[in-house]
């Protein structure tokens, strides 16, 4: 199979990529994306959709290329001066890169959890309700209170932390942390939930429980995961993208991927002969 022009799996209906046409059933798709730091690419004609309420978990060696993918898909890579990036990225029907595009408008629609927690130093409440607040997104208190409390129960947070809400989020373990974060991403109705490495920092125990989320949230919302937990990517994604060397070499169903790949490059990777 080509590198660069790696099959989507039949498993995910009407995601089939025809030439490089935008799939109209894909919630974000990119085409032809080549991303450079200065003189050096670190992404290669890149193409990838990603459906609605889908899970699609991004693995690879080290240095790969899918952190740098993924932060492209929210305008992230923005925030550094030597980063340059080619191709075309649709929100649905919406160029994200369109020079009209407002960026504080797009990451509401495309939310980031990062690899390790950073809660605001506020209360836990603030923590849920500074987005909504920025975002005009309550006429009231008692808005407010219901988007967080809503975004706390999604997260699988809110009887844990419902009676010290005013207490400091900087207070909470890790892995409570973690979910206080992704309680303060989706506070403001995204669309699309990236994360990137999301349970590194987190031990066993957290981690089983951001898992579980996921599964839940993938109800309401389409999620891009960075993992470099084989594993992990196994439990929680339906589809499953290979990145090499800046390259997407693979994308399939997540089991075909790790029982059956069809590139050399992807067993290679996940039967341990590198990494």
């Amino acid at each position: 199979m080509n590198e660069n022009d790696p099959q989507i799996s039949q498993d995910i209906t009407n995601l089939i990529t025809v030439g490089n046409a935008f799939s109209e059933h894909a919630k974000m798709s990119m085409r032809n994306v080549n991303v450079f730091y200065a003189d050096k690419q670190a992404i290669h004609d890149v193409s990838l959709d990603i459906g609605k309420n889908e899970v699609v978990a991004m693995i690879g060696p080290s240095g790969c290329g899918k952190s740098t993918f993924l932060r492209c898909m929210n305008r992230m890579n923005d925030t550094i001066d030597s980063c340059r990036i080619e191709g075309d990225f649709r929100l649905e029907e919406d160029d994200i890169y369109h020079p009209n595009q407002d960026v504080v408008a797009l990451r509401a629609r495309v939310g980031i959890v990062f690899q390790k927690p950073n809660p605001f130093p506020k209360s836990i409440y603030d923590n849920v309700a500074y987005g909504p607040k920025v975002h005009g997104l309550a006429s009231s208190k008692t808005d407010l209170d219901e988007i967080v409390e809503t975004s706390l129960v999604r997260a699988g947070l809110w009887n844990e932390v419902k009676d010290r809400l005013t207490a400091a989020g900087t207070g909470l373990s890790g892995g409570q942390q973690q979910r206080l974060c992704i309680a303060r991403t989706i506070a403001v109705g995204p669309e699309v939930i990236l994360m990137d490495e999301p349970c590194s920092a987190l031990d066993p125990i957290a981690t089983a429980k951001i898992e579980e989320l996921i599964a839940e949230l993938s109800q309401n919302f389409t999620i891009a995961i960075v993992t470099h937990s084989m594993q992990q990517a196994a439990r929680v994604s339906q589809r499953t993208a290979y990145f090499h060397m800046g390259k997407l070499i693979e994308v399939n169903d997540t089991k075909k991927v790790f029982t059956n790949p069809e590139h050399e490059l992807t067993e290679a990777y996940i039967t341990g002969r590198f990494g």
